[in-house]
């Protein structure tokens, strides 16, 4: 059975989400401030969190913070907070996704079933991709760098996933949101902005300036296994 910890500290909102959830057969732990839910995380071992981020002793950003420091459990936030920068910087810190209030349970549990298949082993048997600089080991769900395991969010993995298994050919923006978030995204390309940089600054040896996860822009990304090499110049040449 999937274990979901929901973390509000509105009843109501506590209690709609443990009725809708059991209903469904999952099991439901509950958490009304940010110390208990981070206890309950390393006690209970969720494989999902539901999160509110208006918590009564820490923020809630802090705590996708702190749970990103010891595990890889998919966060899906829900919360009051609509502007586009909160948003993001939740996602920075972690999150996996954002669902704003008011919410159709619907959606939601949607979203929720998402999430939880984001972080389910893909099975894609022995494929391992070695770039010089990194190795992506699709079957055992790993990446290493330098000979370290590199630790990615369940929403990171999924999309170096995608491109990976296209690698060399653009991957546009709504197929990456579709496979990546669900069928309900197409048009949030601020994830696609967050979560490249985050992949860029996890595994590129120059994050500003990208040699294997390529953005062509207004289009889509790419990635590139081996770098590209600049062309040698034709004799007589002038380059500018």
């Amino acid at each position: 059975m999937t274990r979901v910890l929901v973390v509000d500290d509105e009843p109501q909102i506590v209690r709609a989400l443990v009725i809708n959830l059991k209903a469904r057969s999952y099991e439901v732990d509950t958490a009304h401030d940010g110390a208990t839910a981070l206890r309950l995380a390393a006690d209970r071992h969720p494989d999902v969190v539901v999160l509110d981020l208006g918590l009564p002793d820490l923020d809630g950003v802090e705590v996708i913070r702190r749970l990103r420091g010891r595990t890889r459990t998919p966060v899906l936030v829900l919360s009051a907070r609509h502007s586009s920068d909160e948003k993001v910087q939740a996602l920075d810190a972690g999150a996996d996704d954002y669902v704003t209030k008011p919410f159709g349970m619907d959606e939601l549990l949607a979203r929720l079933r998402a999430a939880v298949r984001r972080a389910e082993p893909a099975g894609d048997g022995d494929v391992i991709v070695d770039t010089g600089g990194f190795t992506v080991d699709l079957g055992a769900k790993k990446v290493t760098r330098a000979g370290k395991d590199v630790r990615l969010t369940p929403t990171e993995w999924h999309l170096l996933e995608v491109l990976v298994r296209n690698s060399g050919r653009l991957v546009g923006q709504k197929q990456l949101l579709q496979e990546v978030w669900g069928p309900a995204y197409g048009t949030e390309t601020n994830y696609l902005r967050v979560y490249m940089a985050q992949l860029r600054r996890k595994l590129e040896a120059d994050p500003s300036h990208p040699k294997h996860f390529i953005t062509e822009p207004g289009r889509g990304y790419r990635f590139q296994k081996q770098a590209l090499r600049p062309s040698s110049p034709s004799p007589g040449t002038l380059q500018t």
